[in-house]
């Protein structure tokens, strides 16, 4: 039974849901801030939930040597090393939607306070003062708002803003044409939109491209009197900047609930007239909070449970479905790389993938990482499906992938090629309707070979007396053959033989049958079955 840990505050019914799937659970929320007690019983665990208080240090994960999985109740990941989570082979999982409503609802509250002044008018009331001409604000009806990112929240302000009647412009380079009308909106370029908004509500992540998209430059090319949200990351604003044009007029008002350093303790922009701060409540209702709750406990449970992965941040997520009709194809892809590395000595250079047929139209991201982990695994016994792609580039590996339509006698069929400096090889493989994993060709010499956990492989010059010396050979060393598969390029030419073994062999046999003279090559084989 899978073992979950939750170190920081989850409901009660989502520590439910991992009981009530079959996972074992521990909640100790207390731990996430204990960082030596955390580190002390990480190594217990095969998954940790967590909110916003445990940090997830590459340090942390030395420890957790059982850890599959890392769910976060929440969108934001920046308290865990997601490059060190890959390397050692943990998903990291966020909770993308489960807030969505409430963020949105949030900015369109802080756009409504900016506009109508509405914190400094409540300070200014409860201090005994009646300043009705002080605070003139303006409406939102008819104004142009311009959406920094128009996905899954982006997209719900827009929505509410239409129905607030305003005029909505969005710039997104992932916007098309005809969702931009579906949604009601028109889409612009960035330049545009600063130059045309009243109010302008940021919902992007941030990357090297969104850092500063409102630098002071930008800021510059904005409409005189425009008022900025953003309730989305800190660090998308030049706050230094934004502060100057607050003071200039030029922007005239602000609300953020994100800064660029958190907790935000200190800030110029704090104590500046109409702008609006709050403490990161963006996801900060009751229902957002038990919706990621209960959201992160489905996704661990049906990871660890199935398979199936969702909202992964460093692997292709699975679906349920697709995990149970592609689990025979990911077994295969990852026999095919553990042939092809254990054939493989020196540093491959190049990774090629072909899918044709059926399993052309499946998630292929996931079948190369499978493909990739099944190769490094000869070099590097703990890597993973999350890890291997990270390995491979470090070693500067490229892989390409191509699709075709069915091309053969099979409804589907892969083919991996490995390149080095000397040589490239080549194998395919298919999945039969027993869903079990087959070798088709190796070296392009067709064959049919079941595969098991200790194979033996062998080329020779296809010449009388190999079959006899190879089951003469496991016989007096009381290896028992559970299948044989042979093939040929042609008569007296190349053929490759696959021995399926019940044991593993140790050095002596290859060493008597490589004294034969008989062989261009043995190899013994490890596959993971079952």
């Amino acid at each position: 039974m899978p073992k979950v840990l939750v170190s920081d505050q989850l409901s009660e019914t989502a520590v439910q849901i991992f009981r009530d799937r079959g996972v074992e659970v521990d909640y100790l929320p207390e731990v996430g801030k204990d960082k030596e007690k955390l580190a002390e019983i990480i190594g217990n665990y095969d998954g940790l939930a967590i909110r916003s208080a445990t940090k997830v240090t590459d340090k942390l994960l030395e420890k957790a040597t059982r850890l599959k999985v890392i769910g976060r109740a929440g969108i934001g990941v920046d308290n865990v090393d997601i490059p060190a989570a890959s390397k050692r082979g943990v998903i990291v999982m966020n909770t993308p939607f489960g807030n969505s409503v409430t963020t949105a609802e949030h900015a369109i509250a802080m756009m409504f306070a900016v506009a109508r002044q509405l914190p400094e008018a409540s300070a200014s009331t409860h201090a005994g003062k009646w300043e009705k001409n002080r605070f003139m604000g303006v409406e939102l009806f008819n104004k142009t708002l311009g959406v920094i990112g128009a996905g899954n929240i982006g997209g719900i302000v827009c929505d509410r803003a239409l129905g607030l009647k305003m005029k909505v412009i969005a710039y997104d380079p992932f916007l098309s044409e005809d969702r931009a009308r579906q949604m009601g909106v028109h889409k612009v370029e960035l330049d545009e939109l600063l130059h045309k908004a009243d109010f302008i509500t940021l919902h992007v992540p941030l990357t090297d491209k969104t850092r500063n998209i409102l630098s002071r430059e930008n800021l510059a090319r904005t409409k005189p009197g425009v008022r900025i949200i953003n309730c989305a990351r800190g660090g998308l604003i030049d706050e230094e900047a934004l502060v100057d044009a607050l003071k200039s007029g030029h922007v005239a008002g602000a609300a953020l609930d994100v800064f660029a350093v958190e907790p935000a303790t200190e800030s110029r922009l704090f104590g500046l007239p109409n702008v609006v701060c709050t403490p990161h409540l963006g996801a900060s209702t009751t229902e957002a909070q038990e919706n990621v709750a209960l959201q992160v406990a489905e996704q661990m449970a049906d990871y660890l449970l199935t398979g199936a992965v969702s909202n992964a941040l460093n692997m292709p997520s699975v679906t349920a479905e697709e995990a149970a009709v592609m689990g025979p194809w990911i077994k295969l892809a990852q026999h095919l790389g553990a042939f092809a590395g254990q054939m493989t000595d020196e540093p491959i250079k190049a990774i090629n993938i072909l899918y044709d047929g059926s399993v052309a139209n499946m998630n292929l991201q996931a079948l190369n990482c499978a493909a990739i982990a099944g190769i490094m695994k000869a070099t590097n016994p703990d890597v993973n499906l999350v890890s291997a792609p990270v390995v491979a580039k470090e070693r500067g590996i490229q892989v390409a992938t191509t699709r075709q339509e069915k091309s053969g006698s099979f409804d589907g069929y892969m083919k991996l090629t490995v390149v080095t400096d000397k040589r490239e090889r080549s194998l395919a493989g298919t999945v039969f309707s027993d869903g079990k994993p087959r070798f088709i060709q190796i070296k392009g010499i067709n064959i049919d070979a079941e595969i098991g956990q200790h194979m033996l492989y062998t080329t020779n010059e296809d010449v009388p007396g190999i079959i006899g010396l190879l089951g003469m050979t496991m016989g007096k060393n009381g290896v028992n053959i559970a299948n044989f598969t042979l093939g040929r390029s042609g008569v007296g030419k190349d053929a490759i033989a696959l021995l399926y073994l019940d044991n593993a062999i140790d050095r002596k046999v290859v060493e008597t049958l490589e004294a034969t003279g008989m062989f261009q090559q043995v190899k013994p084989l490890e596959f993971e079955v079952g």
